[in-house]
């Protein structure tokens, strides 16, 4: 899909009349137009492989090669269509280029018919895979079919455009101008497809990366009052680096790290709290009350206290998953924060 994606740029950067006219310059009339639509045959052999490698897994190897091969004799077929046209022939815009020219109606002829068929099959395959997604893959997956079904219906009518001219007919200029719309559309709608899956996910992980660098912040007054107490349960950072704060891994590794120590800090400051009748209560105290318990055990073990006979869960969440529990350590944090 890379290499699809930098094959079509580089045939839109040679299409450009900067791109088109050093071409030209250097090589030759003619020549920017064969690069372009060369790259093009490119990308759209590189959208197939993309679709047998993951569609047919045991004969991918074997059809991608039978794909290049088509590929190479279209390539080398419009390569002397171009060359053995009269100079300036191919370097008009679609619309005005004389297709009575036989090497140039060749040329658009087979380059087009090549992209009908290969953006049509991966357009199929496209379809095919959206039934068997869900989303947001398939949403993703069902754009990239429409604008490649559309992008194959736009190559094909261009295809009856220049055998209809060839044989010495007219098509309307608002036909012909439509036909290129379609091609913008489907592109640009096979573009949003491709990338749907992966910038949903980026913004997915996006806010997942805030929301735990907020918490982290939130936890951090639970955790001071802690670590004071417990520098024992502070973990060794995996990383020191300076970046490792922004990096995505870092903060994650960091926000679970912060975790497990104020865990590890109220399993060990949790004896200190129990009186001789209240075990039981500690479960339901509210976070206000637990912060302050927490802030008199603190003093008292930093005073010498003596250690009590057993631990008892503390700031138990209501629920199995982990951002519940998160949530109980932050609304004993917070607490902290607001009897400070």
């Amino acid at each position: 899909m890379a290499l699809t994606l930098l094959s079509l740029s580089l045939s839109n950067t040679v299409a450009r009349p900067g791109g088109a006219s050093g071409l030209d310059i250097v090589a030759g009339h003619d020549i920017a137009k064969l690069v372009q639509n060369l790259l093009l045959l490119l990308a759209c052999y590189f959208l197939m492989c993309f679709y047998l490698y993951s569609a047919e897994r045991p004969t991918a190897r074997r059809r991608a090669r039978a794909e290049g091969v088509v590929v190479a004799l279209v390539s080398v077929t419009i390569t002397l269509a171009a060359v053995t046209v009269s100079p300036g022939a191919l370097s008009k815009p679609f619309r005005t280029v004389d297709m009575t020219i036989p090497q140039v109606a060749f040329f658009y002829l087979c380059a087009g018919l090549y992209i009908t068929y290969a953006i049509g099959v991966a357009g199929w395959w496209s379809a095919g895979y959206a039934r068997k997604s869900s989303r947001p893959h398939a949403t993703g997956l069902w754009m990239t079919a429409i604008g490649l079904g559309t992008m194959a219906v736009a190559c094909a009518v261009r295809a009856v455009f220049v055998a209809v001219r060839f044989c010495g007919g007219s098509v309307p200029h608002k036909l012909t101008t439509l036909a290129a719309l379609l091609l913008v559309v489907s592109g640009l709608l096979f573009m949003v497809g491709i990338t749907y899956s992966g910038v949903l996910a980026r913004i997915t992980a996006t806010r997942l990366w805030l929301r735990r660098r907020r918490d982290h912040r939130r936890l951090a007054p639970l955790w001071q009052l802690l670590i004071e107490v417990y520098p024992e349960n502070q973990l060794r950072p995996a990383s020191r680096t300076p970046w490792d704060q922004w990096r995505a891994r870092g903060v994650h590794r960091r926000y679970h790290r912060r975790i497990v120590e104020c865990r590890d800090g109220l399993v060990h400051i949790s004896p200190y709290l129990v009186g001789k009748d209240d075990e039981a209560d500690l479960l339901h105290l509210e976070p206000v009350q637990l912060a302050r318990r927490l802030r008199r055990a603190s003093a008292a073990i930093q005073k010498g206290a003596p250690v009590p006979a057993r631990a008892v869960p503390l700031a138990v969440p209501q629920g199995d998953e982990r951002d519940s529990d998160v949530d109980q350590l932050i609304a004993v944090s917070e607490a902290l924060r607001l009897t400070a």
